[in-house]
């Protein structure tokens, strides 16, 4: 089944999300360590997390 428009610009967002992801992964060596720790902090209580965007996902198809 091909996938619908809305299915590939989501797919399209996930590969934007990922660019970023490694742009971070690029720039964090330069943090130091208190930076690194106030930068995951503030990750690890972004909402939406990729935890709630996963659940969304399995859930509605459920």
């Amino acid at each position: 089944m091909p996938l619908s428009g809305e299915a590939i610009r989501v797919m399209n967002l996930v590969d934007d999300v990922a660019t970023t992801m490694r742009r971070m992964l690029a720039l964090i060596p330069a943090l130091p360590p208190e930076e690194r720790t106030r930068v995951s902090e503030y990750l690890r209580n972004s909402q939406p997390s990729t935890e709630a965007v996963l659940e969304a996902l399995v859930t509605t198809t459920r």
